[in-house]
């Protein structure tokens, strides 16, 4: 048998093992595996509910506007994270806190409100760079399968990313 003949087989082999891999793929279209399915670049979203100012329990407000919203893959699940913008300088304590406790509504929508606390006194207005807030919020992949499309409010507007 000639070198050629010998690698024949193992050709074919190979031809026949990537078309089950990619024929077996088309059962994970809808899988959180899939790469494709997962959370996509975030987008500027209507606020849906407008909350008053101190609205929450201990006095924080929300953020006067969200300007950037990702989401995060890691091994245990996933990481939120939004920037958001103030009127001036000094807030603080910023949290992306989630209602309904985080779990989805009827739609697969998990909201969280991006709430800081209001400067003391007077403050500057100064540069976005030197207002801008992050705040971050983790999803267990346990949580993530149920959940289809993530919004962050502010006062102005919010944010939202789905897949």
């Amino acid at each position: 048998m000639t070198r050629s003949a010998a690698k024949l087989p193992v050709a074919v082999m190979t031809a026949l093992v990537l078309t089950m891999t990619l024929a077996d793929c088309a059962k994970v279209r809808d899988s959180r595996l899939n790469p494709f399915n997962w959370f996509g670049r975030s987008r500027a979203a209507q606020t849906q509910t407008v909350l008053a100012p101190n609205e929450a329990a201990d006095g924080r407000q929300l953020i006067q506007q969200v300007t950037a919203l990702e989401v995060t893959k890691t091994n245990y699940g996933a990481i939120v994270q939004a920037k958001g913008l103030p009127p001036t300088q000094g807030w603080w304590k910023a949290e992306l806190k989630a209602d309904n406790r985080g779990k989805p509504d009827e739609n697969g929508v998990v909201t969280y409100r991006f709430l800081v606390f209001q400067p003391p006194g007077p403050t500057p207005v100064s540069t976005v760079q030197s207002r801008e807030l992050t705040a971050a919020a983790f999803l267990s992949t346990v949580d993530l399968d149920s959940i289809s499309q993530i919004v962050v409010q502010g006062e102005l507007n919010s944010r939202s990313s789905g897949r």
